[in-house]
């Protein structure tokens, strides 16, 4: 019985592992708003995201002069006058050039306000005001700068809009103080799938960050329940690993599907990947480190185990302690009882440090693959001198005994 309900429990974690990243994910970057802002802040900055809204803020301003309409009132004006008709005739050949100008006037001035720190201004607050309707993107109806709506997620660049066209009337151009209300929507991105997701986002949300902590009693108790622990643990952490390596894999495959299947209202592929990179990165930051973070687990473990080649490897390095502990003998360096307590209660010690950098772990503030290197040097660090202590104290035992004789 106990061995069935621990097959079922490790089973059972290895498939939540990677679905509690995915509410801490959902917590920390869709229902953080200081998180998801400094998050989609850099976006501001992307060639990609830039030159999106160049183009959207240029078509919504949509300053029209009519090249042709212009230049021939003109030529007719001076045929009135008197001019030959060939002069008329080069006057309205400058219509294409006039809408040129005045198209290269408007991209002009869009690139010349997005380059600047006011559009960052402009970008960070909107998504700061509109980080309720992010929120809604998979859990409901938007509202605000960001709307949800039939599958399609769109920004409102009105601000920006705006602006540009006040920047347009500041140049000279006349004609953008009469440019009426318009569409200042920037289509981010399209899923026919995104209703069907909502009731699944809204289970994550109501969990919250407690299922990763379900996660890690329910894989706790079925290693404990295991008759061979050390294997249950070992399996766990390398099936935890797997799973969270298919979610990796996963999220490449997403990542192509869903540029490759892009919707025509998507003003700029570019601009979707840097947004769906940007949102993803977090997830994808978490999934390597619990990754690492299995394997990691996974070798140590093994390597306590009482196989021949674990063994080989503990005894290499005691020998290599106890080497170390008589060179530093010979050259007048004791630990005196310090060494022989250390020595006889290494195998607690050794687990309270466990513990410790376990606690340190899961009390870090989102993780990355580089806190897994670092908690595992310094574990490494600690054992090396209880291994050192523990070596002094075995070498310092004979000599006490001799000096008792």
């Amino acid at each position: 019985m106990k061995s069935t309900v621990s097959a079922v429990l490790i089973t059972l974690t290895c498939i939540l592992v990677p679905v509690s990243l995915l509410t801490v994910w959902v917590h920390d970057i869709v229902l953080d708003t200081d998180r998801y802002v400094d998050t989609v802040s850099p976006l501001a900055s992307d060639p990609a995201i830039e030159a999106a809204a160049v183009n959207r803020i240029t078509k919504a301003v949509a300053v029209r002069v009519d090249g042709s309409q212009v230049t021939s009132d003109v030529a007719a004006w001076l045929e009135s006058q008197g001019l030959p008709p060939r002069v008329g005739a080069a006057i309205k050949a400058l219509g294409p050039q006039l809408d040129s100008a005045v198209d290269q006037a408007v991209t002009k001035v869009a690139t010349r306000f997005v380059d600047s720190d006011k559009f960052e201004t402009v970008w960070t607050e909107a998504n700061r005001a509109a980080h309720s309707a992010v929120v809604h993107v998979l859990t409901g109806e938007g509202r605000g700068a960001v709307e949800v709506s039939g599958g399609t997620v769109t920004l409102n660049v009105g601000t920006a809009v705006d602006k540009v066209k006040q920047d347009l009337v500041n140049a000279g151009i006349a004609p953008a103080a009469k440019i009426p209300e318009v569409n200042k929507q920037m289509v981010l991105f399209q899923s026919d799938k995104l209703d069907k997701i909502k009731g699944a986002v809204h289970a994550l949300d109501v969990i919250g960050n407690w299922l990763p902590v379900i996660t890690v009693v329910l894989g706790a108790i079925g290693v404990l329940l295991a008759r061979r622990r050390r294997r249950a643990l070992v399996t766990t952490t390398l099936c935890a690993a797997a799973a969270c390596l298919i979610v990796a894999i996963g999220l490449v495959i997403a990542r192509h599907y869903y540029l490759d299947h892009l919707p025509a209202q998507v003003q700029s592929p570019q601009a979707a990947a840097a947004i769906f990179d940007t949102l993803v990165h977090f997830l994808r930051v978490s999934v390597r480190t619990a990754l690492v973070l299995g394997v990691v687990v996974a070798i140590g473990a093994y390597l306590s185990g009482s196989g021949r080649l674990p063994r080989a490897v503990r005894g290499k390095a005691d020998r290599t302690a106890d080497s170390a502990a008589r060179w530093g003998g010979a050259h007048g360096v004791h630990t005196g009882k310090v060494g022989t307590w250390v020595d006889a209660q290494r195998r607690w010690l050794t687990i309270g440090v466990l513990l410790v950098i376990a606690l340190i772990f899961a009390l870090w503030n989102h993780p990355t693959v580089l806190t897994v290197l670092l908690m595992v040097i310094i574990l490494l660090a600690v054992l090396a001198v209880l291994a050192l202590l523990a070596a002094t104290g075995r070498n310092a035992e004979p000599s006490g005994h001799a000096d008792g004789q």
